[in-house]
């Protein structure tokens, strides 16, 4: 009964909304599109598992374009879980990477509550559930959301260990050991996190005390190291080429940082080269893209930094805010100043966003406490103009979908502000839409009958092979097999980069939300080089990427 009585309402509220959103998992998951990027990482994973059973013999995994330089946790977890449950292989990866979203979803959550209460936790919740670049990315950005729960995850168990420095709990310990250890591997940026624990140490030493802070920094060190060794263990295992060297993971940390593909980017309008693009680029995209109350609150949790000291009875350290925020800050401050490359908006950092929630929890939690003081009317004002705003943001997020990583603030004007301005679908999430809008012309225009059953219609689509051949049903449709781009008869383009200006055509169907055109379906038949003819598609094992814009 004791532990019944240590959750409260808001503690009940949290657990519905989590349960809530399992069950919309559930529902929904077959509305997302596979991603640019999950057939290479599902080949990388099937790879490295094939590494590991022919007893380190089958080399390919070092050689398959440039996926060794990332950790393959995730890959490795999907494909194994393919053999033995009975989903189609990337529909299940889709079902586990939002699994993983609500896990990051329910660590800031608790976080938020272990430093503001229960209160705080429920509007951490909130915060980034209805975050439309958290929730839109949840089912197929099976990189980034992983690595970014497991970054959440570890913050987490070190905001513990923080508090009971030089001494912190073995369970604290392991725990930020092993999802350190998730982190790295996913991505080699997960390194963040053995300096956030420097941090941590050096946060809480006793700078009054002269005489003690060695043996604290000491005692501190060797109490944490096992955490350290359980996360290089756990990200070798994940990572093979991690454990070539112990300077591989800082090697591919720095290859990250200069990347210069051939990948462009929008930013206010003009269009960019990845390795070009202005030092505001990623803080720019996540003060556009991140709901402004949440901005709001998390805004409020810092400046209480300027003021705040050691406050037991409120359930939180001055530490504990700082180590959140550094986890915000620290990594946009080094890709401002080092001016690393960037592509897809915020995408890789979306790690950035469960702290963020965490500390909109927090700041709004206290805010209201600090209201109460002046009187409940007010408070109570201030709690509704917060739900007021997460309510607003939940009708858009249902609006957009599935298409919630579209959304924008007001700082551009949401959606119609951004469109052609900045990245919108990157990766095609509305080709499958896009292909039933096709079908339904194809059917509504055509006696299906009366087609001879070998003759089909070229498709040429600015995007990647792997989606389009798991959403079209119609024998009829296939992938552009033409030996030039403009015979094809069809065209199905998303407007992100302005990739439906590349062929012409009349246009027969619009995926739109909020009256933006987000992808256009054109006949092309009146002006294609050739008319339908019997023409063998390609196997479905040879990719199109000289026509594509896909991102690696």
């Amino acid at each position: 009964m004791r532990s019944i009585a240590r959750f409260d309402i808001y503690d009940i509220a949290t657990g519905a909304l989590l349960a809530t959103l399992v069950l919309a998992v559930w529902l929904t998951f077959r509305d997302y599109a596979i991603s640019n990027d999950e057939g290479v990482q599902h080949h990388y994973g099937e790879l490295i598992i094939s590494y590991y059973q022919s007893a380190f013999k089958d080399r390919d995994v070092f050689a398959f374009e440039n996926l060794y330089l990332y950790g393959g946790l995730f890959d490795i977890i999907a494909v194994g879980l393919a053999h033995v449950v009975p989903v189609e292989a990337y529909e299940l990866r889709h079902i586990l990477c939002a699994m993983i979203g609500i896990g990051g979803i329910f660590a800031s959550a608790v976080t938020a509550r272990l430093i503001a209460g229960s209160r705080a936790g429920l509007i951490a919740a909130v915060a980034l559930a209805l975050c439309g670049g958290w929730y839109g990315a949840m089912f197929n950005h099976t990189k980034d959301i992983p690595f970014a729960s497991a970054m959440m995850g570890a913050t987490l168990f070190l905001v513990r260990i923080a508090r009971r420095l030089p001494s912190p709990r073995a369970v604290d310990v392991a725990g930020f050991g092993l999802l350190a250890g998730a982190a790295l591997g996913v991505r080699s940026l997960g390194l963040l996190l053995i300096l956030y624990l420097g941090f941590a140490v050096a946060i809480c030493l006793p700078w009054r005390e002269r005489g003690m802070r060695l043996s604290f920094a000491a005692t501190s060190a060797l109490k944490a190291l096992p955490a350290v060794v359980l996360a290089g263990f756990i990200m070798i295992l994940a990572w093979p080429w991690a454990a070539l060297s112990p300077l591989n993971p800082i090697r591919g940390l720095i290859a990250f940082s200069e990347f210069h593909y051939d990948i462009r980017t929008m930013f206010e309008g003009r269009v960019y080269e990845m390795a070009d693009v202005p030092r505001l680029y990623t803080p720019v995209y996540l003060l556009i893209r991140v709901p402004l109350i949440t901005l709001a609150g998390a805004a409020l949790a810092m400046s209480s930094l300027l003021w705040q000291q050691r406050d037991e009875d409120r359930g939180g350290h001055r530490s504990d805010l700082a180590l959140v925020s550094l986890s915000v800050l620290f990594p946009l401050a080094c890709q401002v100043l080092l001016r690393g490359p960037g592509f897809t908006g915020m995408r890789h950092f979306l790690f950035v966003l469960p702290p963020l929630a965490t500390l909109a929890g927090v700041g709004f939690s206290r805010g209201f406490d600090a209201l109460s003081t002046r009187g409940p009317r007010l408070a109570s004002a201030g709690l509704a103009l917060v739900s007021a705003c997460f309510l607003w943001d939940g009708v858009t997020l249902a609006r957009l979908h599935p298409y919630e990583n579209l959304s924008y603030n007001a700082l551009v004007g949401g959606l119609p502000g951004a469109f052609r301005r900045y990245e919108l679908d990157y990766w095609f999430n509305s080709m499958p839409e896009a292909i039933r809008t096709l079908e339904a012309f194809v059917r509504d225009q055509t006696h299906i009958d009366s087609i001879h059953p070998s003759k089909v219609y070229s498709v040429a689509v600015c995007g990647e092979r792997l989606p389009f051949d798991r959403a079209v049903t119609l024998p009829q449709l296939r992938w552009d097999f033409r030996s030039e781009w403009d015979e094809s008869e069809f065209f199905i383009a998303s407007t992100q980069m302005n990739c439906d200006h590349d062929l012409d055509g009349d246009v027969i169907g619009t995926v739109e939300r909020f009256g933006v055109p987000i992808a256009y379906v054109k006949d092309r038949r009146a002006i294609a080089k050739r008319p339908v003819d019997t023409v063998a598609s390609p196997s479905l094992g040879q990719e199109a990427t000289a026509r594509t814009r896909s991102i690696p």
